[in-house]
């Protein structure tokens, strides 16, 4: 059976971001205590924009077909997509029953009631290669400049992300090293499958916001960086983070102009490169009230 390296092999692929209009704003640029990011579309170029289950994505992507035939599905693209968003959609109805405002599934789940295989390494085959293939992804630029700076600064780390059990696993794979190994506090890692709770909820923040309190660790001392006005930068600032807006790829910049949620809210900086970010590691910077809790 293929393992997880030669499916990455076979569809990982260069890609550059897509430069956005957007004017870089670093004005409010100060020493933060710990920085926390998304994933898709920041940390990674992503294809897609960001991670998800489009339906109309296995219809029309290219590859499509072969990856069904490669794994002995008999089942049209378009009937897979179908039958894909209907199982989350009754996860999702139920959890919502049980009070969680933004549900989020284990796709592992999901993809072994859909496709009705027993056997979970190739389920969880098929999900990454699946992807992979709907949304190819990239190391954005910078990325490992700006992990080295805060680890060389022996500044805390985090990631809080939608994201399903293949999204740690092809981060290191780019990294060429563990989240941990490249300064990444596994304390601060809070991914919505495990969770069970997505962005734009405040769930995965809130519990980031207890970790690093028991850290010593002030909220108004934290930078979370992130594509997105709604999922990113709104629920980062209800907990009382400082935030960055990540404005560096025209196909995952999510401004939300539309939504009455974001009509008011501004980051408090706009970046085009996460190397821009380093400035904010620096202990040369003065910390104001960026410090630690006394």
């Amino acid at each position: 059976m293929q393992g997880r390296d030669a499916i990455c092999d076979r569809h990982i692929r260069p890609l550059a971001p897509i430069p956005t209009p957007v004017v870089p704003d670093l004005s409010k640029i100060q020493r933060f205590s710990a920085m926390l990011f998304d994933v898709y579309g920041t940390l990674l170029i992503s294809g897609a924009g960001e991670i998800g289950f489009d339906r109309k994505s296995t219809e029309r992507v290219d590859g499509m077909g072969r990856l069904l035939r490669r794994y002995g599905i008999n089942s049209p693209p378009d009937r897979l997509a179908d039958a894909l968003h209907r199982a989350i959609e009754r996860t999702h109805d139920i959890a919502r029953q049980r009070g969680i405002d933004c549900p989020e599934v284990d796709i592992v789940r999901i993809w072994r009631q859909v496709l009705g295989i027993d056997d979970i390494t190739r389920v969880k085959n098929f999900a990454l290669e699946y992807e992979l293939i709907v949304n190819p992804v990239y190391p954005m630029p910078g990325l490992e400049d700006l992990l080295s700076a805060c680890k060389t600064q022996d500044m805390p780390m985090g990631i809080i992300s939608n994201a399903q059990f293949y999204t740690a696993y092809v981060v290191e794979r780019f990294l060429g090293a563990t989240l941990e190994e490249r300064g990444l506090d596994q304390r601060l890692l809070f991914f919505s499958w495990r969770e069970r709770h997505a962005k734009p909820s405040t769930f995965m923040f809130n519990r980031a916001k207890a970790v690093l309190f028991d850290m010593g660790i002030s909220a108004a001392s934290v930078l979370y960086v992130g594509n997105d006005m709604r999922n990113d930068i709104l629920p980062a600032t209800s907990v009382g983070f400082k935030t960055a807006l990540f404005a560096g790829d025209r196909r995952s910049l999510r401004q939300r102009e539309s939504d009455d949620r974001c009509i008011d809210l501004v980051p408090d900086l706009t970046v085009t490169d996460l190397r821009q970010l380093i400035a904010g590691t620096d202990d040369s910077q003065p910390k104001g009230c960026y410090g630690k809790i006394s």
